[in-house]
């Protein structure tokens, strides 16, 4: 049976098997690991992995991918599969709990699935995720670029980057129109990100107005409370969210409790 990628969940099935070199080596498999994918496909990275670690739990929102995947991991006994949503999958409820996440992510939910289980899954302290790679270079972009954003400051305050590689779209069926990458990081939390989310996202939320009227106007501070906030900084109140470094949303939160 032919299974044709849908659109709509963002699939792009990973079919070259060379590619799986690389993702151990970024993961840094070990034969004691409890890996978490998402999205498996067709297979091909769940079998890698299920001759290479403990144990894998594999969450796919695609039911008609069973026989095709069943088909994949053949008699192997180290893996199960999760059916439904990966973002209302608990990962400290699998058993036994995951402790890396390596997957080739669908592209519509990538950066909120790293985001929710840098905050949430407290027992992940390892990622090795497929991602756009706009999506890969947003994660660690620097201050003061146009890549830095919500998500880079909330991903710098959860975890370490310790890999990337850049991964043609002739390694997916259908090959997608962009670059992807794989981007490895290691949990080494600065902040916990529930303490500074809000705070960090109504800063972005208006790019082109400074960072005092962004908050106020997301209702979270008044715009003299975020002036205040930003002497402690010594950061004046025409400074824009990108011009701060991720530990200093940690104390502008702070301040403004």
């Amino acid at each position: 049976m032919t299974v044709r990628p849908k659109k709509s969940l963002g699939q792009h099935f990973l079919v070259d098997e060379n590619i799986l070199g690389v993702i151990g080596r970024l993961a840094e498999l070990q034969p004691t690991d409890i890996v978490l994918e998402v999205g498996p496909g067709l297979g091909v990275l769940t079998r890698y992995l299920a001759d290479r670690v403990a144990y894998v739990h594999a969450v796919e929102l695609d039911r008609t991918l069973e026989r095709s995947l069943n088909d994949a991991i053949g008699e192997r006994r180290n893996v199960a599969f999760a059916w439904g949503d990966a973002l209302r999958v608990d990962p400290g409820a699998l058993d036994p709990t995951p402790t890396k996440l390596v997957a080739n992510l669908p592209y519509n939910i990538a950066t909120p699935l790293v985001v929710e289980t840098l905050e949430h899954a407290s027992a992940l302290d390892a990622w090795c995720v497929m991602v756009q790679r706009e999506v890969a270079e947003r994660f660690f972009a620097s201050p003061r670029t146009k890549a830095y954003g919500a998500v880079s400051v909330l991903v710098q305050l959860a975890a370490r980057k310790t890999g990337f590689h850049r991964v043609p779209p002739a390694v997916f069926r259908p090959p997608p129109r962009v670059d992807s990458a794989l981007v490895a990081f290691v949990r080494e939390p600065v902040a916990a990100i529930g303490d500074v989310r809000a705070v960090v996202e109504a800063a972005f939320a208006h790019r082109r107005k400074t960072l005092p009227n962004s908050i106020a106007t997301a209702g979270l501070a008044t715009r003299a409370g975020v002036e205040a906030a930003l002497e402690t900084l010594s950061r004046p109140a025409t400074v824009r969210a990108e011009e701060l470094a991720p530990g200093e949303f940690v104390v502008l939160a702070e301040h403004l409790r």
